[in-house]
């Protein structure tokens, strides 16, 4: 698939300053400038996290009338339930207030909606429960801004809320005793990319200071605050950082049982990154809502005994197993339906539909389908009496506007810019697909339709070293906002060795000039007869290690190249 290569620059005064200050390579003050380091104390506190740089939780607006509600409750022996979206940002919420609130309050459970019975966040199903069993105060976590009219039925019946969320609120707000979100326009909180977890944390922050408890009570928390802000793709910057470097910390030297027992299954190697947590700890956890019931996957976070959490370890990793299975003959049908398609490549998006898709997967199925055709794809199965799927988007393009337009044949719909899901008749699909293919013609952008890789810095092959590499290690940990640097070489040629490795990956052997560095393009084989014609490319890679009988090397782990004159870039 051809990309696009999108070259970043950065105010030359500001690396020259942070050069002179640093007293590090000019490439990699390049890059920090890009991200917004641009002097010395900020520099420091980008490579040398601390918790000290984590904000007051009392900044936070209403965090107050939350502590004190709370509080109350403890005073007054009422039951408390916390409630959590079936992701991961909303089961690690939910395993670190439920934990932390039981070692100070008996009367406690916790609640996650089932994704197929109830749908995402606050139900009328779970509020039921609630006043059934005595509950009087809900603690929603990753949930619930959206959520006024049923906060407002809970309210009736004599329940309170206290809302940790961090979507983007509404113009209605609910009606809770306390709204602990970020992103609330009245709220002077520095921070506002906080994810769900990380709004929790700042609550169970503010009630150890209030309580006068040790740090301990809630920072034995952290690894799991880390694994919400890998797995929900919030950016990874400032306070999320901070958590995420220090919850990482957490997971391989110290990690819950829970976490420990989910590794060791998994045979993940240590040390642990953020993009490892995205890889070995999210999809198992997410594949506890797709295929079942992620109320395991609480259980596997609070469990104590190791033993027990072997047992609900073993059931995620079955579940996931089962979602790799579904997801993998999904996307190999939903290829052959596209295939069979004579107009298909002159689309400018995908619909597809099959009855007997599974549900839980049809978001991960649209992604696959990207990587290969990028362009906005909707992925529908059947629901009960209804169609039902979900939709993702290629870079820069608004989604959710372009459903919204089609609005009129949809029985419901939500998401944001990137995602999004929907219902319908199922004798509406057609209708919708057309009208879909046509909003998104009229607005898409040619570009939009090509990939895009962003590249931080051209470097050369002599200025790659060990060094170098160390201070882009302490850059970790990567995430959004804060990427692995990418850089371009330009002028490179085969120096002999390249070949093709298991059919798929591209092993390379380059030179530029008198230095020769070797690497890896994982499914990169269709790029070898480029290398083999002896010409000379610009490749875009990014410097990973490469650990070999014992031998630790530096390796490119290439992601594009192109014959030099044929190279485009924004």
């Amino acid at each position: 698939m051809q990309k696009r290569w999108n070259i970043l620059s950065a105010n030359p005064e500001e690396v020259a300053s942070l050069q002179a200050a640093l007293k590090i390579n000019a490439t990699l003050c390049t890059i920090l400038a890009q991200r917004g380091i641009n002097d010395y104390d900020k520099a420091k506190e980008y490579f040398r996290p601390s918790l000290e740089h984590l904000h007051s939780p009392w900044l936070m607006k209403d965090m107050d009338k939350a502590v004190d509600r709370i509080l109350h409750a403890f005073e007054e022996h009422e039951q408390i339930l916390v409630y959590g979206d079936y992701d991961v940002d909303g089961t690690t919420s939910v395993a670190s207030m439920f934990q932390f609130l039981k070692s100070l309050h008996d009367p406690i459970d916790f609640y996650i909606p089932h994704r197929y019975k109830e749908g995402y966040g606050i139900s009328k199903i779970g509020i039921d429960f609630a006043k059934e069993n005595g509950f009087s105060l809900i603690i929603s976590l990753d949930c619930g801004i959206k959520s006024a009219d049923l906060i407002a039925y809970a309210k009736s019946v004599g329940i309170d809320f206290i809302v940790c969320d961090h979507h983007l609120p509404d113009e209605i707000i609910p009606d809770a005793v306390a709204i602990l979100n970020p992103k609330q326009k009245d709220c002077n909180y520095p921070y506002k990319e906080l994810c769900g977890c990380g709004v929790g944390f700042k609550l169970m922050t503010a009630l150890t200071e209030r309580l006068q408890l040790n740090n301990e009570a809630y920072l034995q928390y952290i690894d799991l605050a880390a694994i919400a802000i890998a797995a929900d793709i919030v950016p990874v910057t400032g306070e999320n950082r901070t958590l995420a470097f220090f919850g990482i910390q957490k997971v391989n030297t110290k990690p819950s049982v829970g976490i420990k027992a989910l590794l060791d299954l998994s045979k993940a190697k240590f040390p642990m990154s953020l993009t490892g947590l995205v890889f070995v700890i999210a999809p198992r956890i997410n594949a506890a809502g797709r295929m079942d019931d992620a109320k395991k996957a609480v259980q596997l976070f609070i469990e104590k005994d190791p033993s027990a959490a072997i047992t609900f370890a073993n059931i995620l990793h079955s579940d996931n197993t089962d979602r790799r299975e579904a997801d993998s003959s999904i996307t190999i049908e939903a290829m052959e339906m596209m295939a069979a398609d004579p107009n298909n490549a002159n689309r400018k998006t995908t619909v597809l539909y099959n009855e007997n898709w599974h549900k839980g997967v049809v978001g991960i199925v649209a992604s696959r389908l990207i990587e290969t055709f990028y362009r906005p794809t909707i992925i529908l199965t059947k629901s009960g009496d209804y169609a039902a799927g979900s939709a993702r988007s290629v870079s820069g393009f608004n989604l959710y506007e372009a459903i919204h337009a089609c609005r009129k044949h949809l029985l419901g719909y939500g998401g944001h810019f990137a995602a999004a899901g929907m219902t319908l008749s199922i004798n509406q699909i057609e209708a919708f697909s057309m009208a879909f293919e046509a909003e998104v013609a009229k607005t898409i952008q040619p570009d939009q339709l090509v990939p895009e890789i962003i590249i931080n810095s051209g470097i050369d092959f002599k200025d790659i070293n060990t060094s170098l590499y160390n201070i882009i290690k302490q850059m970790e940990p990567f995430g959004p906002d804060n990427m692995r640097p990418v850089f371009i070489a330009r002028n490179v040629i085969d120096a002999g060795f390249s070949k093709v490795v298991k059919d798929l990956h591209l092993r390379v052997v380059l030179k530029q000039e008198d230095v020769i560095l070797s690497g890896i393009g994982f499914n990169m084989a269709d790029k070898y007869s480029i290398l083999r014609d002896g010409q000379t490319i610009d490749i875009v890679f990014s410097i990973d290690e490469n650990e070999w009988q014992g031998n630790t090397n530096l390796q490119l782990k290439v992601i594009d190249l192109l014959p030099a004159s044929s190279v485009q870039s924004d």
